[in-house]
C-alpha cells in the first residue's frame, strides 16, 4: 500500500504582511520546497546598516524579523549585497528550470528596501547596477544615516525612522504603492600620467566610497587605454532635488 506524502504548507503569518512575504525556499536552495497558495503582492527585500543611526539599525532589524521572514532582513555588517542577490538569482533560475512559476513571480515583482546612509544606499545601488540582472528589482531607501540626502532627494524624507511594529508596516506599505523612477548612472574616466620610475597603483578597492561603482583600471587592449597613463574607469550615481517630492523606488536601467 502506497502511502501519500503530502508537501508542507508555507505558514502563514498574520495580518497582511503576507503580501510582502518571501518564501525561505526562494531565498535559500537549501530549504525545504513548500506549497504557497499565491505569490505576494509586493515581495520585499530588506538590507539594514545595523551600525547605522545610533542603535536604530539594530532594532530595524529586530522588528522587520518580527514582521517578515528572518531569511529576507540581511544585516549588512554581516553579508555583503552582492552575495545575497546572486544567490538569490542563481536559486530562482534553478527553480524556474524545475517548472516554479511562483518563484519567477516573485523574482519579478520584487522591491529592496536598504536602510542606511547616503553610503549605505549608494553601495546597493552600485551592486544591483554592476551585476547588470536581467531584471534589476527597484530600490526604497530608508533615511538612517547623518545627511540622507538621497532618501530626500526621492521623497523619503531625512528623518530617521520609528523602529517599532506600526512603523514598519506604515512604511512597508508606502513602499508597496510608490512610483517607479530612473536615477542617472554617470560614467567617467579617470587618467593619471605613468611615473617614470616606481608603481602606480590605485586605491584598493575597498577602500573606494560606495557612490563609486563598476571602478576598475582599463586594460591594455581597451579603446580609453593611453601610452603613458594609468586610466580607470568607474561610475557615480547624480541626483538633485527641489522641495518635497513623491516617494519614488530608484531603477535601474542599463
Amino acid at each position: 500500500m502506497e502511502e501519500e506524502i503530502e508537501t508542507p504548507r508555507d505558514p502563514k503569518p498574520c495580518g497582511p504582511l503576507e503580501e510582502y512575504r518571501i518564501p525561505d525556499y526562494v531565498l535559500r536552495p537549501d530549504a525545504q520546497q513548500v506549497l504557497v497558495d499565491h505569490a505576494p503582492q509586493c515581495p520585499v527585500l530588506v538590507f539594514i546598516n545595523s551600525k547605522s543611526g545610533g542603535q536604530l539599525g539594530s532594532s530595524l532589524i529586530k522588528t522587520y524579523r518580527e514582521l517578515l521572514n528572518e531569511a529576507q532582513v540581511i544585516d549588512l555588517s554581516e553579508e555583503a549585497p552582492d552575495k545575497v542577490l546572486q544567490r538569490l538569482y542563481v536559486n530562482v533560475e534553478r527553480l524556474k528550470m524545475e517548472g516554479d512559476i511562483l518563484a519567477v513571480q516573485i523574482w519579478r515583482t520584487m522591491r529592496l528596501i536598504v536602510a542606511g546612509g547616503d553610503g549605505t544606499a549608494s553601495w546597493l545601488l552600485g551592486v544591483v547596477s554592476d551585476l547588470k540582472l536581467s531584471h534589476p528589482p527597484p530600490i526604497a531607501t530608508v533615511p538612517l544615516g547623518t545627511g540622507n540626502n538621497l532618501p530626500f532627494s526621492f521623497g523619503w524624507g531625512k528623518k530617521n525612522p520609528s523602529t517599532d511594529q506600526e512603523a514598519v508596516k506604515l512604511f512597508l506599505g508606502l513602499v508597496k504603492h510608490a512610483k517607479e523612477i530612473k536615477i542617472d548612472s554617470w560614467h567617467l574616466i579617470l587618467r593619471m600620467r605613468a611615473p617614470k620610475e616606481g608603481p602606480c597603483e590605485p586605491i584598493a578597492p575597498l577602500e573606494l566610497p560606495h557612490s563609486l561603482h563598476a571602478f576598475h583600471r582599463v586594460s591594455s587592449g581597451d579603446s580609453h587605454d593611453v601610452e603613458g597613463y594609468h586610466t580607470f574607469r568607474g561610475g557615480f550615481w547624480n541626483y538633485f532635488s527641489m522641495g518635497d517630492g513623491c516617494r519614488n523606488i530608484l531603477c535601474i536601467s542599463y
